[in-house]
């Protein structure tokens, strides 16, 4: 029996018969404007049509220091808070649907983040507890901080550096 194939990505079978899915991630920075623009036109418009079969996953664009915990972003403090915010979401609500749309809300005033009303705002429009990512950000372990490191060394290591970078 032949697997059922799109045209636009094709199914992998497994051992088992069932659907792999196909990897898909996008390196951003929640302040660049060019994140906003590949969201909107490029991931968005794909995703609406594959979610079902690939393995969706943001990462994030910055550099980190081999002497310390820190993490550096292009557009500074804000924008690695922002960075936390959205990985924390996609770490309490991994379905893309849920915390794709609440990044992709935030990037449309990608100026204002993190601004706490616009956070607020997005976190109400897409069902997520705003409390709960707070918490997750501000964690006395650092554990916001240690998602964003993990993440943009991932980015790192891809060998990365240009916002939006889309890889399968």
């Amino acid at each position: 029996m032949t697997p059922n194939r799109s045209p636009m990505m094709p199914s992998v079978p497994t051992a088992t018969g069932s659907r792999k899915r196909v990897p898909l991630e996008a390196h951003i920075m929640s302040k660049c404007p060019d994140s906003k623009d590949c969201l909107h036109d490029l991931i968005l418009p794909a995703m609406q049509r594959v979610a079902d079969k690939v393995d969706f996953k943001l990462s994030y664009i910055g550099s980190t220091s081999d002497k310390d915990d820190s993490v550096e972003c292009k557009h500074g403090p804000p924008e690695c808070l922002g960075n936390m915010i959205e990985l924390c979401a996609a770490e309490i609500y991994p379905d893309p649907k849920i915390y794709l749309g609440f990044t992709m809300c935030l990037t449309r005033e990608y100026a204002r983040i993190p601004d706490r009303e616009l956070v607020q705002d997005c976190a109400l429009e897409h069902g997520i507890d705003f409390g709960t990512i707070n918490a997750c950000v501000s964690r006395d372990d650092g554990y916001g901080l240690s998602l964003l490191r993990e993440s943009v060394q991932r980015t790192q290591k891809a060998g990365v550096k240009f916002s939006c970078t889309v890889r399968f």
